[in-house]
């Protein structure tokens, strides 16, 4: 499994501030449904006007027939009263009457395009309204190359008194003053609308506080749940060096006389593993500390770090074997191990690393090896130990956290070591995965760059 420290620590944060979030979904979704609801709205404002119109259309369709049903036999008395309609009906923009003749429609009356009779049209949306014996209403738009302008275009059979076809018309109603209208009363909505969601926005701004709040009361959250945990580690950790410390020294005190010289080397070796537990504690939380404020002093040079991994591993041999470990470290033959580091804080790291391999390792083997890939150093640290749930190792990185079973109740730790070596190896470009599996083992892979020469 690849550590995924960083994908839970930004659910984490999600988590942890989801109030934040849910104010400015907040900011977001409000305006945007004021926005929609106007735009539906709108749209369905404009359908309903332009039905409207559509009906109005054709019922001025209808009064021209009304007016032209007893002079349809004389093309002089149709174009007397197309005359007369325009003097009248500003918002008729063409008038057109045609007599149907072979396959196509000639023009016998007009209002504009006196010079165009005679002449015989084929259009489409004549045949359709002739042979259907139905008005036929169509929004259309001319533009001049500066002035947009739509009409209302509308074919239809015109009748005599008898109820029989005789003409066709064809007439463009201005929809112009109706769309002035309307974009007036649409461009007022949308003023509105925009006052709405800069309101909107102001109120919850206002209210922006509130975010800093709730930033402000997880923050202390996590310090008071940091705090807790600092206190009963420390009520620990520093409690029983310290008891086994002054218990000793009372007794070499009081009863120096009475122990043997074996027995006061003894009770001081007992003294010192625990001052320099003690010692490793408070280091820990210095390191921390400066970790934090950013005073952490990292001396970088180019090194070799494989002899360090060496003399690290001999170091700790004493240890395995106390546990009766094999404890081995192997080079690819091809590797090259020189990288920029601080030799003392990389110490650090391979010493906390190996000997959390050992420590948490009952029985088997603890395999240190070094291989190229990508122009990295791969340092893998293995073990055959108790190992993790992926529940444990989504939390491994954070400060104090311990694997707590029953197979690490024995095992003294302050919870700060990964934190801090974490912290370390970014500091020199580097990179720690964990993939471990409860019962089987767990392995640690360090990543530098390499030094190119």
């Amino acid at each position: 499994m690849n550590n995924m420290e960083g994908g839970n620590s930004k659910w984490k944060f999600l988590k942890d501030n989801k109030q934040v979030f849910y104010s400015i979904a907040l900011m977001i979704v409000v305006p945007g449904i004021v926005v929609l609801n106007t735009w539906l709205f709108s749209e369905s404002f404009r359908d309903t006007v332009d039905l409207s119109l559509q009906d109005k259309a054709v019922g001025i369709g209808q009064s021209v027939n009304a007016g032209l049903s007893d002079k349809l036999d004389s093309a002089e008395n149709i174009q007397s009263f197309i005359n007369d309609w325009g003097k009248y009906n500003e918002d008729t923009r063409s008038l057109n009457v045609f007599f149907r003749e072979g396959d196509g429609f000639k023009l016998v009356a007009s209002m504009n395009n006196q010079e165009d009779i005679g002449k015989t049209e084929n259009t489409f949306n004549y045949y359709t309204a002739w042979n259907s014996d139905l008005p036929v209403a169509q929004k259309i738009y001319e533009s001049d190359g500066k002035v947009n302008r739509f009409y209302w275009l509308v074919v239809m059979p015109l009748k005599d008194l008898s109820g029989e076809k005789q003409a066709l018309l064809s007439m463009k109603i201005s929809a112009d003053i109706i769309n002035t209208k309307l974009a007036v009363a649409l461009g007022s909505s949308y003023w509105i609308l925009l006052l709405t969601v800069v309101f909107i926005v102001l109120l919850l701004l206002a209210n922006s506080r509130m975010f800093e709040y709730s930033i402000l009361y997880n923050k202390i959250k996590e310090v008071d749940a940091m705090k807790d945990e600092f206190i009963s580690m420390a009520s620990h950790e520093l409690r029983t060096p310290v008891t086994v410390i002054r218990g000793y020294i009372e007794m070499l005190i009081n009863d120096s006389e009475k122990l043997s010289k074996e027995e006061n080397k003894e009770y001081l070796s007992i003294v010192d593993v625990s001052a320099e537990r003690l010692a490793g504690l408070i280091e820990d939380l210095l390191n921390v500390s400066r970790i934090e404020q950013g005073r952490l002093k990292m001396e970088m040079k180019e090194m070799d770090i494989w002899p360090m991994v060496e003399e690290t591993v001999k170091e700790m041999k004493i240890q395995a074997d106390g546990k009766g470990l094999a404890l081995s470290c192997s080079i690819d033959e091809k590797a090259k191990a020189i990288i920029n580091a601080d030799k003392d804080r990389l110490k650090q790291v391979l010493i906390n690393i190996i000997g959390n391999s050992i420590k948490y390792t009952p029985s088997g083997s603890v395999e240190i090896k070094a291989i190229n890939r990508d122009k990295n150093l791969v340092l893998i640290i293995k073990d055959t130990g108790i190992g993790m749930t992926s529940k444990q190792r989504e939390h491994l990185f954070e400060k104090f956290y311990r694997v707590k079973t029953e197979k690490t109740a024995d095992i003294v730790g302050t919870g700060l070591g990964l934190w801090i070596t974490k912290q370390i190896i970014e500091l020199m470009k580097g990179t720690i995965m964990i993939d471990s599996m409860e019962n089987v083992g767990t392995q640690v892979t360090l990543e530098f760059p390499l030094v190119e020469k």
